[in-house]
């Protein structure tokens, strides 16, 4: 399998990535829910949509930082393979991602908001840039687990 890099491998190995990476974000966006200015008023039908809509993208970006970092190293087995080189670039794509899209929606067109519990750092949320450090790295711990079964 090193070197692997062939379409099915890396999209099989991308999807799972995805669905796990689903699954680990969704408790994460129920409970950062209270950080962003969602107004509870507006129901618990928006509220859902809003922590629905987050995670399925969460999942998109986790899906296209597993594919990127497969196509740098060449090998769709990165985290178990070539785990610090694929680690690190799925990392910087998801913390980019997460930082450009966070700007994005928060201060161009003001999407979403953060309430005054939510902490910064440089104007970004603490709470996602938390999320795409400790998520990825509990994804990539147990990715790298099966694949080495």
């Amino acid at each position: 399998m090193a070197g692997n890099l062939d379409l099915p491998a890396m999209l099989g190995q991308a999807t799972r990535w995805a669905l796990l990476s689903f699954f680990l974000n969704l408790p994460w966006e129920a409970a950062h829910i209270p950080l962003y200015t969602i107004d509870p008023g507006k129901g618990m039908r928006t509220i859902s949509y809003a922590v629905m809509h987050c995670t399925v993208g969460d999942a998109v970006i986790a899906l296209a930082a597993y594919v990127a970092a497969a196509l740098v190293v060449r090998n769709a087995f990165w985290p178990a393979r070539e785990p610090w080189r694929g680690g690190f670039i799925a990392l910087v794509f998801g913390l980019g991602w997460t930082v450009y899209a966070e700007w994005q929606n928060v201060y161009v067109t003001g999407v979403w908001g953060y309430t005054p519990q939510m902490p910064t750092l440089l104007g970004i949320g603490v709470s996602p840039l938390l999320q795409w450090l400790v998520l990825p790295a509990l994804a990539f711990l147990l990715v790298r687990r099966w694949q080495r079964t």
